[in-house]
């Protein structure tokens, strides 16, 4: 096999109280890369989407970056063409740059015979994070390769936790259609909080895992709140706090920012809740004529998905 076309997911980062450790996949929106095995050695990145802003020189390319430190790491002489066919919106904080660097390893190493799995994965993807936003963050990247709900319990060492999680779970995602970086959004955030904040952070991130492990839907709702990170991200999402209102109105379990903005999700029991959501969402955002897209979607349990190899 020379070449394969894979869907990689977009992510929801943080999940409210689990800032830069929690994440997960959804079914929808998602890339569509082609990778192929080419016979120089050298990494080639071609942009075939929308989005015609996006780099195409390999060391200023997420996708490149983490495919270097991958072929790097296993020692690999192999070279790649990375075309890039349909792109998540970057800026959007549904996981643009964790796509491309997930689709790019994952891609590599199924073409290389898999001599890595899933998890292992994980810190080459992290690379292109890094070129992206200054920082390694894993929250995005391992539900991006892992599917499913995925835990950072440590960075120093990695080790990423996958976690169980009621399947008729659904998500109701909406996008104003503004772009928040997600370099510039670390920078307005606190370097130090309170004492009693990060209790009560901690109790919802432990609550939330409990809550996602015994399929609790009540429990996952009432840990579904960031005091940490939100209060201070939000004033850069145009409606935020009516979009939230609205969301939990309609039945919502939780709703906060995904990743660093401007995008809002809400969990919900099924996809007829979600539905109600999202329409909420967007009326909302058609009152404050602010354009917008939104999504609806399953929980993706695998990662990416090879469509054709």
């Amino acid at each position: 096999m020379k070449s394969i076309l894979l869907h990689v997911p977009a992510t929801v980062a943080n999940v409210a109280c689990g800032f830069d450790i929690m994440g997960f996949a959804l079914d929808t929106p998602g890339d569509r890369m082609r990778v192929t095995r080419s016979k120089s050695p050298d990494i080639k990145i071609i942009n075939s989407s929308k989005q015609k802003n996006l780099p195409v020189d390999p060391a200023k390319n997420t996708a490149g970056v983490a495919l270097r430190a991958f072929l790097d790491h296993i020692q690999s002489d192999a070279g790649f063409e990375l075309e890039i066919l349909e792109k998540i919106k970057p800026g959007s904080g549904l996981g643009s740059s964790a796509a491309s660097s997930a689709g790019a390893v994952y891609g590599a190493n199924e073409l290389l015979g898999k001599p890595l799995s899933p998890v292992e994965l994980v810190p080459f993807a992290m690379e292109g994070e890094r070129l992206a936003s200054g920082t390694a963050h894993a929250d995005n990247v391992s539900p991006a390769l892992m599917g499913g709900f995925t835990l950072v319990r440590s960075y120093v060492p990695l080790d990423v936790i996958s976690i169980p999680y009621p399947k008729d779970l659904f998500c109701a995602v909406v996008h104003p259609q503004i772009e928040v970086r997600t370099e510039d959004t670390r920078k307005i955030l606190r370097n130090d909080i309170r004492l009693r904040d990060a209790v009560t952070q901690w109790g919802n991130t432990a609550g939330l895992v409990a809550g996602l492990m015994m399929g609790d839907f009540d429990l996952i709702g009432r840990s579904l709140h960031d005091v940490v990170i939100e209060p201070t991200r939000s004033i850069l999402i145009p409606g935020f706090e009516l979009v939230k209102k609205e969301a939990m109105e309609r039945g919502a379990l939780g709703c906060s920012i995904s990743g660093s903005g401007p995008s809002i999700f809400a969990l919900a029991r099924n996809e007829a809740r979600a539905k109600s959501i999202a329409e909420g969402m967007a009326k909302t955002y058609q009152k404050l004529k602010v354009p917008y897209q939104t999504h609806i979607s399953a929980i993706n349990p695998v990662g990416p998905k090879i469509l054709k190899g």
